[in-house]
């Protein structure tokens, strides 16, 4: 099973590159940036110690295909995608801010509901309301972007103005995009037989100002699917969902006795939790995209990556 877990490429022109917990991003001459999806595997903040057979491509080829069925509301970074791992887009400065819209109160915002809150990042949730209900109108709950990528805190519309992290001209731009995103999300989604629960979106600015949608667009890592099959009699029974994201992950390691806190061990992750996993994400793939998932060729993954890219980069 061979898997990305770190790279570390010296492409023509390179500049910098950073390393978040799943993606790592090489800047070409201050104008472009190569992004490569890992298979690395990050809950609850925390790197998994193993990764996911060939995850980076599920999550970079639904974020590719996903920004293509989305260009025509929301202007994003995509220039290529050289390689099933890589997406080659503009350089772009990231907003310190995620939008994460919600439109059932599940995961986090459930987890919240339950001990007992009703305020989350400064958004009133109703009253009376039971896991995985649908919220009246979808929420924004934004959070913030820490430097080194490890830490996300839930915060407030008005603490991000007060504070200065986004001025409100460009927050008022970023609301405008979430809606319409999460709008065409769904419509996708219902399309495909499934629920768009939540998601997040990161905005950037070119360097010419534009604001434009980065990073990844309706992975399994970034959104939560529920089966629209059946979604109402489970809710009216008061059953799980039937749901493909990565809160099953989320969910098998809260039974083995980890959420992230201190003190706590990683359970372990069998070849067989890996494939079952990956499994998973690329049923996901399949779901939501409408297509059938073609694996890439992993014998020599760097290798692939490298001669792809500078073929790209040479172009």
């Amino acid at each position: 099973m061979n898997t990305i877990n770190q790279t570390n490429f010296q492409f023509p022109g390179q500049k910098s590159v950073y390393k978040g917990k799943v993606r790592e991003v090489y800047n070409i001459n201050d104008e472009v940036l190569v992004m490569i999806a890992s298979d690395r595997l990050s809950a609850f903040d925390v790197i998994m110690p193993r990764q996911i057979p060939f995850k980076g491509q599920i999550l970079n080829q639904i974020a590719v295909k996903m920004m293509k069925e989305t260009e025509d509301l929301v202007p994003n970074w995509l220039i290529a995608s050289p390689d099933e791992n890589v997406s080659v887009g503009h350089l772009c400065q990231p907003f310190k801010v995620e939008m994460v819209i919600r439109g059932y109160l599940s995961g986090h915002a459930a987890r919240e509901y339950k001990a007992g809150k009703r305020l989350l990042c400064g958004v009133e949730m109703p009253e009376g309301m039971k896991e995985n209900d649908k919220f009246p109108s979808p929420i924004i709950t934004p959070s913030t972007k820490a430097d080194n990528g490890m830490h996300d805190e839930d915060i407030s519309r008005e603490d991000i103005l007060s504070k200065g992290i986004v001025s409100e001209e460009d927050y008022a731009v970023l609301e405008d995009y979430t809606y319409k995103l999460f709008q065409r999300g769904t419509e996708i989604a219902a399309e495909r037989g499934l629920i768009l629960v939540d998601t997040k979106y990161e905005f950037g600015k070119t360097q010419d100002g534009r604001i434009v949608l980065i990073d990844e667009i309706h992975t399994p890592d970034s959104s939560r699917y529920f089966y629209a099959d059946g979604y109402q009699e489970r809710q009216d029974r008061g059953e799980k969902q039937k749901q493909l994201s990565k809160e099953f992950v989320r969910q098998w390691l809260i039974a083995n006795g980890f959420q992230g806190k201190e003190g706590q061990v990683i359970p372990e992750m069998t070849d067989e939790k890996l494939i079952e996993i990956s499994e998973r994400y690329i049923e996901l793939y399949e779901q939501i995209t409408g297509d059938v998932f073609v694996k890439g060729d992993t014998s020599n993954i760097l290798e692939r990556i490298q001669n792809n890219v500078e073929a790209f980069l040479n172009s």
